[in-house]
């Protein structure tokens, strides 16, 4: 009886918990005045914006601490000669929010005439002219909230961060995503895996294993998912410790990548058209294609064959479509022009069960030579392979099998010593550890992260034991190193800082630039400081963190920052983190590169059970700096122009909106 009492008690008491968790939820949107002082959270009335407009940016952030923000609401257009308001960056109009540039279906629209549409060329990257590019803050959505942390955010998202319903509407049936209360609730299905992606992918394993084992004993270990979805099947090969590049085209699946991103699973937009995806060959052991919406059999099988160059000898091509089973309609006609393809570029079938059929990619190139011969297929001409796959037109051939790839090939290739590789490695070790003291969060709090400038990789290595993905980015005007990250088992793509990256607003928690700004300093108009560091603005997500590493400058946004202060480069750095309204939350002196120009002597690091002495020649200090991007909550009572009452989240009303988050899933498990 007193176990019975005790356990009503208990009840009584969670429930008068989890309601006092709501109403604090309530109370800090609708007052803003909760954990901190009402200045940190401003409602501006319309009669007053004017008045606050005309003032005086504040020196030294104090705008900022105060909570009054003069940034004016204006769809502002980029200028040259470059012209910032002396109010700060404009924001842009509420309805911008989800504004991608270079995959913008107004700018799009206009194209058309000139685009090859039979190849669904529209759904390639079309960034536009200088004067067309949008030069204002992206605001988030009206109720838009900190994300749901890893791990319950595989399942569970914000519905109003991604408040589009298509998905649920017309995959719903298929278990892609469903509406639940305030949140989306992803089962793990998909299209050919309705009942759940662990049995499709156990399935998968078992077929590439003559069923005696998974996918990771048969040697897979990176993927490459075309046409993703929302990204299950990714999700689901995460326990398997495989990496997997998801991607899709910006198309009528609304809002697919958004999706993927919000969850915190690695995807990005691309499409397979007229171009070369932005991913170094034979990086992949697996790609995979479930109802991908691709046509691998038209244009002489022209798409299928960059599927040859993006796998890996022994690699899988996966295919779970109608063509691989029905027998109506033309899938029968289509199935024997992939099996004519196939055969041509000497992928042998080893698998066709149930709605999957599953290829292998030879090993070595007697075959390829020999169907050359009888002109079934063409062989490619010798390419240097150094050069970037970006904006690069699809090769209507196949290239021979890399007789070489480990990362002792790319010491040789890149001229980086083992020593070096070895130093860069431990280096990167060191500094994580070093940021994630600065940055003084929690590890819960970071998982979608981005090094701008990867180089080798070894800052993602560095992160390898932390619940986070890492987009490894290789600009392509530097030494291409992507095929050696590749090469350790991590992902990423290339990219030209010069442009928007291909993906939504408010992607990641984190993001990293090693020497990025030096690299682009004193290039053409689009490549500047601040037009890095505006679209640093919209990738980021609010509250969260960038850090930039340089030894003549450095800026961030939820940032660590590494600069010379006395630098023209870090002056205009600091001064337009006050236009984005980036706040620097800590700094710390004395920083060492080990691989950049400016080197230490006699620093000491651990190397494993070893103490590895590196004696260099010169030493540089360069200060390390933390800035905060503003959250945009802030801004949103300014583009919003409603009599409402404006709000911070700050970090403890985080934590009541994460506590309330797991109270109503608890509900739905």
């Amino acid at each position: 009886m007193v176990g019975f009492i005790n356990m009503r008690a208990f009840d009584w008491k969670a429930g008068q918990l989890i309601m006092i968790a709501l109403l604090v939820m309530v109370a800090s949107f609708y007052t803003g005045t909760l954990f901190g002082d009402n200045s940190s959270s401003v409602y501006v009335p319309l009669s007053q914006q004017d008045v606050q407009q005309k003032q005086p940016p504040a020196a030294n952030g104090s705008a900022l601490a105060s909570g009054v923000f003069t940034n004016k609401v204006d769809l502002t257009y980029r200028t040259v000669p470059l012209r910032i308001p002396e109010t700060g960056m404009n924001i842009c109009p509420l309805k911008y929010n989800e504004y991608i540039p270079c995959h913008d279906p107004s700018y799009i629209k206009e194209l058309l005439p000139k685009l090859d549409l039979s190849r669904k060329e529209e759904l390639e990257r079309h960034c536009p002219p200088l004067s067309r590019r949008f030069f204002c803050l992206v605001p988030p959505p009206a109720d838009y909230k900190i994300p749901i942390r890893w791990p319950t955010s595989r399942d569970y998202v914000w519905r109003s961060n991604v408040n589009h319903t298509r998905l649920a509407e017309v995959k719903g049936g298929q278990n892609w995503v469903h509406e639940k209360d305030q949140l989306w609730w992803f089962p793990g299905g998909g299209t050919h895996f309705k009942n759940g992606a662990p049995e499709y992918i156990q399935r998968l394993g078992n077929m590439t294993t003559n069923e005696t084992g998974d996918l990771l004993s048969a040697g897979v270990f990176q993927v490459l998912d075309v046409g993703s979805g929302v990204a299950s099947f990714s999700a689901y090969l995460l326990p398997l410790h495989i990496e997997t590049m998801s991607f899709a085209p910006k198309d009528g699946h609304e809002n697919q990548i958004q999706f993927a991103l919000e969850r915190g699973i690695g995807a990005m937009i691309s499409a397979l058209s007229t171009k070369q995806l932005p991913y170094p060959s034979n990086s992949f052991e697996m790609v995979h294609c479930s109802r991908c919406r691709v046509d691998w059999h038209e244009n002489d099988g022209i798409l299928i064959k960059e599927v040859n160059r993006l796998l890996r000898s022994n690699g899988y091509f996966v295919y779970s479509a109608p063509p691989a089973y029905r027998k109506d309609k033309e899938f029968p006609l289509i199935w024997d022009k992939l099996m004519n393809l196939t055969s041509a570029m000497c992928w042998k079938l080893i698998a066709r069960q149930v709605q999957t059929a599953i290829w292998i990619k030879p090993e070595n190139n007697s075959c390829l030579q020999q169907n050359a011969l009888q002109n079934l297929i063409s062989i490619c001409d010798s390419k240097d392979d150094t050069t970037p796959s970006w904006k690069t037109p699809l090769r209507n051939c196949i290239a021979e099998c890399a007789t070489q790839n480990s990362l002792q090939s790319h010491s040789v290739s890149l001229s980086i010593s083992r020593q070096k590789f070895l130093l860069d490695t431990i280096y990167w070790q060191d500094q994580v550890r070093h940021y994630w003291r600065l940055m003084d969060i929690e590890e819960k709090e970071v998982r979608n992260v981005m090094d701008m400038s990867a180089f080798l990789g070894g800052f993602a290595v560095a992160l390898s034991t932390w619940p986070v993905w890492v987009m490894n980015v290789v600009p392509v005007s530097m030494n291409n190193t992507l095929s050696a990250i590749y090469d350790r088992g991590l992902i990423g793509a290339f990219h030209d800082w010069c442009e928007p990256f291909s993906t939504y607003p408010r992607s990641y928690d984190l993001l990293h630039a090693n020497h990025l700004f030096s690299h682009y300093e004193n290039r053409e108009a689009g490549c500047l400081l601040e037009d890095i560091m505006l679209e640093m603005d919209r990738i980021l997500r609010p509250q969260e963190l960038w850090i930039e590493k340089d030894v003549k400058q450095l800026t961030s946004s939820d940032v660590v920052f590494l600069v010379h202060e006395t630098t023209p480069l870090y002056t205009r750095a600091e001064q337009h983190r006050l236009h984005l309204q980036w706040i620097k939350v800590g700094e710390n002196e004395n920083n060492i590169d080990l691989l950049g120009d400016t080197l230490s002597s006699g620093v000491k690091m651990k190397a494993s059970s070893q103490e590895l002495e590196i004696s260099l020649q010169s030493f540089s200090g360069i200060q390390s700096c933390i800035f905060s991007k503003t959250p945009e909550e802030n801004r949103t009572s300014l583009v919003l122009q409603k009599e409402v009452l404006g709000y911070s989240l700050k970090r403890e009303t985080v934590n009541v909106l994460a506590r309330v988050a797991d109270g109503i899933l608890s509900v739905h498990r």
